[in-house]
């Protein structure tokens, strides 16, 4: 961070952050604190004329330290700044995190309809390897076997299918 950067001490003379709630307010007026970014979903909150992510924000109150890489949200849900849905990843352990791809048309990560088969496919990526986990008669199956593999492969930071 830049030496100019919000401090503890600032954050909490600014605002105050209910943890169990994730939920901001200005200490001066009491009014909720941030705004959504339309381009990316995250809350900002602008302190002394800089922006800062709400949950990085949550993560400096919580801690008294900036996080070092990135903070996750846990349900990806990236409004909820609750701190028992915050996380410490690195970039590596958020990827792992990310729901499906909007093209996706199985509704369910990895997996996708072989037309050559006419089964079901279901795909992991792992440490850069694509690891094929078979084809199968219903797409129920098909993402059964994704989730166990991504529980295996990702542990805390699988992403389920649905």
């Amino acid at each position: 961070m830049k030496a100019d950067a919000l401090t503890y001490r600032r954050a909490n003379e600014l605002l105050h952050y209910d943890p169990e709630s994730g939920i901001f307010r200005w200490r001066m007026n009491g009014r909720e604190a941030g705004c959504v970014d339309r381009s990316n979903g995250y809350r900002r909150i602008n302190c002394d004329g800089r922006l800062y992510y709400a949950h990085r924000v949550a993560w400096l109150m919580m801690t008294e330290s900036w996080p070092v890489e990135l903070v996750d949200h846990i349900d990806r849900n990236r409004l909820n700044c609750a701190w028992a849905n915050l996380r410490a990843a690195t970039r590596f352990q958020n990827n792992k995190n990310m729901s499906r791809p909007s093209t996706n048309r199985s509704g369910h990560k990895g997996v996708h309809f072989c037309r050559c088969t006419g089964r079901w496919r279901a795909e992991i990526i792992a440490d850069g390897k694509k690891h094929r986990l078979g084809r199968f008669d219903t797409i129920e199956a098909a993402a059964a076997a994704y989730d166990r593999a991504a529980l295996c492969l990702h542990g805390e930071f699988a992403a389920r299918t649905s």
